[in-house]
């Protein structure tokens, strides 16, 4: 039976989380999880949602998601997709569910008129790395990415740090 790829909808939420989960686990940060289901419910599929969710059906089981957002390239002028997440359960890998959830992406961003694909990938992971070099993918290495979280974004925000 082949990959069946779908959109989330709001009662995907549970299943969702359970990925988030288990890649999570899989990457070693679970300790770094604190994703709920009403946080989920609310910033994907509320008022304002912030990403979209891609989930692969095999064998009349969900086996697998992908996680993306829409990103802007100045030096394209043109939109792009973040892939922030893609997860296929250990027991579905090999089977091409994980291309067809990077497919389905791919399509999503050519309906879209982007201009780039991105994602992250950990240094360690040389089974994805090997996945996404079969696709064409290359390694980013112009810069070092950096993140602020919770109160160091206030503190930015508010003018009490800098």
């Amino acid at each position: 039976m082949p990959t069946v790829i779908r959109r989330a909808i709001e009662s995907d939420v549970p299943v969702i989380l359970h990925f988030i989960r288990e890649l999570a686990q899989y990457e070693r940060l679970a300790h770094r999880v604190a994703a709920t289901e009403e946080r989920l419910r609310e910033t994907l599929f509320g008022a304002l949602p912030a990403a979209e969710v891609l989930l692969a059906d095999l064998d009349d089981e969900c086996v697998g998601f992908a996680v993306f957002f829409s990103t802007y390239s100045t030096f394209l002028a043109q939109p792009g997709i973040y892939v922030e997440d893609l997860f296929v359960k250990p027991e579905a890998r090999g089977k091409g569910v994980g291309l067809a959830l990077v497919r389905q992406v791919a399509q999503v961003a050519v309906e879209r008129g982007c201009g780039r694909m991105e994602w992250r990938v950990l240094d360690w992971n040389e089974p994805a790395i090997r996945f996404y070099q079969r696709l064409g993918a290359e390694p980013q290495t112009e810069g070092t990415k950096y993140r602020v979280l919770g109160k160091a974004i206030e503190k930015i925000a508010f003018g009490s740090a800098g």
